[in-house]
């Protein structure tokens, strides 16, 4: 009687782990994923080499926002994270490093303290229209305008290489730094 306890024992422990290993996986997969932040193109929100998590499943069932911070992939293998300036109607500018979207002023908050770091007190953000960089008056349907937190060092939607960014290659919102731990902070 005792092999038989222990052996179902043993099969019951099997079980629990091999569950909690599924259910990890599931979430992981298909709810949060971690990611690590790769260059200065989104300083100050985010440093090289951040931890991050990225929601997968919150913007599946509601709608992407402007100035949410999403990861995409920008080429097979390759993922970027950046800023949604324009969703698909908007048309954008920037004159004298103040931002127009549908010939409305908006405020970049989040940008506030690297403009006040700026040594030669030039313009974080270049003037341009969507016409200049991408010949489009406005953000397609299904597209989102993104950019870099850090505008003058960022590879996003006015490099012709990215471009406009389709919804379908959004894999989610960065939500939350994780580490490093002195780093640690909700995404707004």
């Amino acid at each position: 009687m005792g092999k038989s306890k222990e052996k179902n024992e043993l099969l019951e422990w099997i079980k629990a782990i091999g569950i909690a290993f599924l259910f990890a996986w599931g979430i992981r997969f298909f709810l949060l994923t971690p990611i690590v932040v790769d260059g200065a193109s989104m300083m100050p929100t985010f440093e090289n080499g951040d931890k991050v998590v990225v929601d997968k499943i919150g913007p599946r069932l509601t709608e992407y926002n402007r100035f949410d911070v999403i990861v995409f992939e920008a080429k097979e293998n390759t993922n970027y994270i950046k800023r949604i300036i324009g969703v698909p109607g908007d048309s954008i500018s920037f004159e004298n490093d103040e931002l127009f979207i549908n010939n409305k002023r908006y405020e970049e908050p989040y940008l506030e303290t690297y403009k006040k770091e700026l040594l030669d007190n030039g313009t974080l953000t270049e003037d341009f229209t969507l016409e200049d960089y991408l010949g489009e008056v406005v953000v397609p349907e299904g597209h989102f305008f993104v950019l870099g937190d850090n505008r003058r060092h960022s590879t996003d939607s006015r490099d012709p290489n990215v471009g406009f960014v389709s919804r379908e290659k959004v894999l989610g919102t960065a939500k939350v730094v994780f580490f490093p731990f002195n780093n640690v902070k909700v995404i707004k």
